[in-house]
């Protein structure tokens, strides 16, 4: 039987959480070309997209298992179990720095909980996602697609 040295285990823990990275909870290592997934004022001709200036655009995306509630002001996104539930949005490649920033902006951990989730193409994205509690009383956008309307 093989002894293991203890520090190694070590090791070999740190290296496969800096190569995995661990949802919901970021390091710096997966941090450095993020790519963030923003579905409301956040995305371009909106009134926050200024936040996202000299950030790359990486195109329009759907991410699948989120609901889209309507909040006025800005809309939240929850975790959903209807299979239909699709979020629209812009996916822009952003730094270490400039995410921690969109934590700030967004209330993270506080109001948003800043979490890795998959989008429809198979890319890894960071997205700001509320809780059910939050919009239990608030209409829901069907179409995942916030216009930035207070009515939808």
């Amino acid at each position: 039987m093989t002894s293991i040295n203890p520090s190694e285990a070590a090791r070999a823990v740190n290296r496969a959480i800096v190569m995995g990275g661990v949802k919901g909870r970021p390091d710096s290592a997966s941090e450095q070309n993020a790519l963030v997934f923003v579905y409301g004022t956040l995305k371009s001709g909106q009134v926050n997209h200024h936040h996202l200036a000299g950030c790359r655009f990486c195109g329009e995306a759907q991410l699948p298992d989120l609901a889209l509630h309507n909040l006025g002001p800005f809309p939240m996104a929850i975790a959903s179990n209807n299979p239909a539930a699709t979020l629209q949005g812009e996916v822009y490649e952003v730094s270490s720095a400039k995410l921690h920033e969109l934590d700030r902006f967004e209330g993270a951990p506080r109001l948003y909980e800043r979490q890795q989730h998959r989008l429809s193409d198979g890319r890894v994205v960071w997205v700001f996602v509320g809780r059910a509690h939050q919009v239990r009383h608030v209409p829901l956008i069907s179409s995942g697609r916030w216009s930035g309307c207070a009515a939808e």
